[in-house]
């Protein structure tokens, strides 16, 4: 069998991988997305399945207010003791001089949960990890924040003593055990404890395309005693420009049963328009920062190397003892909404799906109107990600407003300030309900029909909307029986969809595009669409 990366597509950062028995877990950041977690298992590295996310609950996890790509950072899974030990990050400000975040710890016998109430540990530092010793102590590893303007805001990785007996920290064993290259902005570190050594590894170079991953080693754990891999990074596609994979770092290592080891990262995969160079900009990853799998080997000197180089490989050997595991490659699905609860696939924003955003079931989804696309508080909004570059979304809407403040329909969306969809609401000349297409670009929004907006017959109950999503660009299509389809004849460009367009202009760029279901009535009188279906489908990239 071969590994074809990447493993996870779409929106699947910072992957936290851990072996257990015969089975592999990966948990990737979820940042604003509820629940927070995303969790896989596989046998084989090949196929992954989804599992329930741990964090699904308003007592693990309270977004309300958060700002995009805040959130759940850089989730830690680990397994000791008999138990699986989450640690995740919820950030509050991304922006600025400040990263105001707590970091907590939740434990559960079983991957499926039940998850612990949260523990609390501290703020120091976002990308905390838990390192298990060999002697029964533990540790929080984690990237360290600086504020003062005068100082590199990253300052180095941070060790600090975990009592388990107490479930407390214990702050004045910290102590700073790297600081990183010349690269600079080191992160995400996960430390292992191989053949005696220590082994650091942590990522650097910002999560865009200059970065990378190094390993640095100890004989012991403390102060700045680590060293660097001499001859790295240990990965990276600055220096690989034509690869498809890019942005290959921030990730962490696992041992096979057998003793082959292997290296879960975070990548993404750029496109260009057709105007544009390859190199610079090296393009527009809609689908967000995936998980891509490399095989790695140890050299002569005890230092881990990637197969094939340090830009990784589109094609990786599957572990030797690899048990095939039952998983789809292709996310197609169709959701009918006959369950009382939403699928696995399925997220909100910020907060859980309760009664106060709609209900499910009986094959219809109601969603209750509330704030705009453009709030971080009460929006109702149920999405999943992009996880191809060419599919079609199809669903099925009834909604009858009676002023335009009341709107309900299909969007492609990224955070507040980057989304559009297409939606019913109400015309107040014609006294009608209409069709429109609107553009949220950079928090500028622009109305596509404005006049010509597509009035829909006073008969027709249901209204069928489409997006065709086409890589660099998307429309939308409507229809009023389900059968002939008219699609209209505006292009948006999907790189507006992309982390690298929106960090052009913000700070928080770490998700990627999804595509959802969404009811907004700010003019507060709680208007209801009723959704009933929900149908992606991944096409060939022909």
């Amino acid at each position: 069998m071969k590994i074809k990366n990447p493993v996870l597509p779409g929106f699947h950062a910072d992957p936290s991988m851990v072996r257990v028995g015969d089975t592999y877990y990966i948990a990737n950041s979820t940042f604003e997305w509820f629940p927070g977690v995303r969790l896989h298992e596989s046998k084989d590295m090949v196929h992954w399945k989804l599992l329930p996310s741990p964090l699904s609950t308003t007592t693990l996890l309270d977004m309300k207010g958060n700002p995009s790509s805040g959130g759940i950072w850089a989730p830690d899974l680990t397994y000791a003791d008999g138990k699986f030990w989450l640690v995740y990050t919820d950030v509050k400000v991304t922006e600025g001089a400040f990263k105001d975040m707590t970091n907590y710890l939740t434990t559960a016998e079983s991957i499926t949960g039940p998850w612990s109430d949260p523990v609390r540990l501290n703020g120091v530092g976002f990308d905390a990890s838990l390192f298990h010793d060999d002697d029964g102590r533990k540790y929080l590893v984690q990237q360290t924040w600086d504020h003062r303007e005068y100082h590199h805001p990253f300052n180095g990785i941070t060790l600090t003593e975990f009592d388990p007996a107490t479930m407390k920290m214990k702050p004045m064993t910290s102590r700073t055990i790297y600081r990183g290259t010349d690269v600079k902005l080191v992160e995400g570190p996960h430390l292992y404890k191989i053949n005696g050594y220590y082994y650091l590894f942590a990522a650097q170079g910002g999560t865009v395309w200059t970065h990378q991953e190094v390993v640095a080693r100890s004989r012991t754990l403390d102060a700045d005693s680590f060293v660097t891999e001499p001859d790295g990074p240990f990965i990276t596609n600055f220096d690989t420009p034509d690869f498809p994979l890019q942005k290959q770092g921030h990730g962490s290592l696992v041992e096979t049963p057998s003793g082959e080891w292997y290296y879960a990262s975070l990548t993404g995969r750029p496109w260009n328009h057709d105007t544009e160079s390859s190199w610079d900009p090296r393009g527009w990853c809609t689908l967000g920062r995936e998980t891509s799998i490399q095989k790695v080997e140890w050299d002569d000197e005890g230092w881990p190397r990637i197969v094939g180089g340090h830009g990784g490989q589109l094609e990786v050997e599957a572990p030797r003892d690899a048990i095939p595991t039952d998983a789809p490659t292709d996310h197609s699905r169709c959701d009918d909404f006959s369950g009382t609860t939403l699928d696995a696939e399925w997220n909100t924003l910020r907060v859980p799906f309760t009664d106060e955003m709609g209900q499910c079931g009986g094959g219809s989804l109601r969603l209750i109107g509330r704030r705009s696309l453009a709030s971080t508080m009460d929006t109702s909004m149920v999405a999943s990600r992009w996880q191809a570059f060419f599919f079609d979304a199809e669903t099925k809407v009834k909604f009858e407003p009676w002023n335009y403040q009341q709107m309900a329909g299909l969007t492609n969306f990224y955070n507040d300030k980057n989304w559009s969809w297409i939606f019913i609401t109400f015309d107040e000349v014609r006294q009608k309900r209409v069709i429109e297409i609107a553009e949220n670009n950079r928090g500028q929004y622009t109305s596509y029909l404005k006049d010509q907006a597509i009035v829909i017959p006073d008969d027709v109950e249901y209204v069928w909307f489409k997006t065709l999503v086409r890589k660099s660009f998307y429309q939308y299509a409507y229809s009023f029986n389900g059968v002939n389809w008219s699609v209209i004849d505006v292009k948006l460009d999907a790189a507006v969809l992309s982390d690298d367009y929106v960090l052009q202009t913000y700070g928080g760029f770490f998700t990627g595009a999804f595509v959802g279901l969404a009811a907004v009535d700010y003019s507060g009188y709680d208007l209801v669409a009723t959704f009933k279906h929900f149908c992606y489908k991944e096409l060939d990239e022909a």
